[in-house]
């Protein structure tokens, strides 16, 4: 048999793997969502969103869970505003400024990556540690700051990669005219690469909103809407694990129709973003 006979061969086999891994992905997801919307739906309601838990709501009586989306809100923008802070210059830095540093860029990378792959209930156990160390009680604010050292890594790695599909001579180009470091950094490259830094912000922001382990100890939970920062607060994820944890099949559901409702705010957030990006990427080709 000729070599070109195995070429096509291997390709086609490859291509059957691809597509083969494609659907199985793509159903597992559909599989989930349809589970999600078939057994919430039916007990999503106006009441169930504009009202918080009233006594005994956790054992089938009246109430809602605008406790918990007004708290998730606050909890992930908070967090990741914060991160932002403290993403956006570190990822120029090792891009603009240590650039020809190789060793070091490649360290810093790696220890991120590191830091990406520890468990959030990691994170939670030492904002937990140190909110004992300094005699802090459970709050929105202590529940901020763990899930801001949590999404830092995802920020930083995602902006990263984005910032190294740069060109290096667009960056040349701004120093050779006069640019210094700071400018080339804030001037040139991130307007370059602002649809890629809303994409990763994007990637932050559901890690945030989604996650239940790392405020699993520092957040606490509340049937109220916070009025402060340092008021205690509940959250989608964990308000969808205690009604999951109720014996009682109605609590249940209302579990799935939170999942709903959360699936549903990530969504508007994954589409507000990729509308943003689009329209300022046609702007800029103007």
């Amino acid at each position: 048999m000729s070599r070109k006979f195995w070429k096509n061969t291997e390709v086609g086999v490859f291509r059957v793997l691809m597509f083969l891994a494609t659907s199985i992905i793509a159903l597992a997801l559909l599989l989930i969502i349809v589970s999600i919307l078939y057994k919430g739906l039916p007990s999503l309601n106006w009441q169930m969103l504009t009202q918080v838990p009233k006594g005994g709501y956790y054992f089938g009586k009246e109430g809602g869970i605008l406790n918990a989306i007004i708290g998730s809100l606050y909890l992930s923008f908070g967090a990741t505003i914060l991160s932002f802070i403290f993403s956006l210059p570190l990822a120029l830095y090792i891009n603009v400024h240590r650039v020809k540093q190789k060793r070091l860029v490649n360290t810093i990378r790696f220890l991120l990556d590191l830091l990406w792959g520890v468990p959030s209930i990691v994170y939670g156990a030492f904002g937990f540690t140190i909110m004992i160390y300094f005699g802090l009680r459970a709050s929105l604010l202590a529940g901020i700051i763990t899930v801001t050292l949590f999404i830092i890594p995802i920020m930083v790695r995602s902006m990263d990669e984005i910032f190294k599909t740069v060109p290096k001579g667009l960056l040349e180009a701004a120093l050779s005219l006069g640019s210094t470091r700071s400018e080339t950094s804030y001037k040139v490259l991130s307007r370059q690469c602002i649809p890629g830094i809303i994409t990763a912000i994007l990637l932050a922001f559901g890690r945030a909103i989604g996650d239940a382990a790392a405020i699993l100890f520092t957040t606490g939970y509340t049937d109220y809407i916070p009025t402060s920062l340092s008021q205690p607060t509940a959250t989608l994820p964990l308000s969808i694990f205690f009604q999951l944890s109720s014996p009682i099949p109605e609590v249940q559901n209302r579990a799935y129709a939170s999942a709903v409702v959360l699936t549903v705010i990530i969504l508007i957030i994954s589409l507000s973003s990729r509308v943003l990006s689009r329209k300022y990427y046609k702007e800029r080709i103007k």
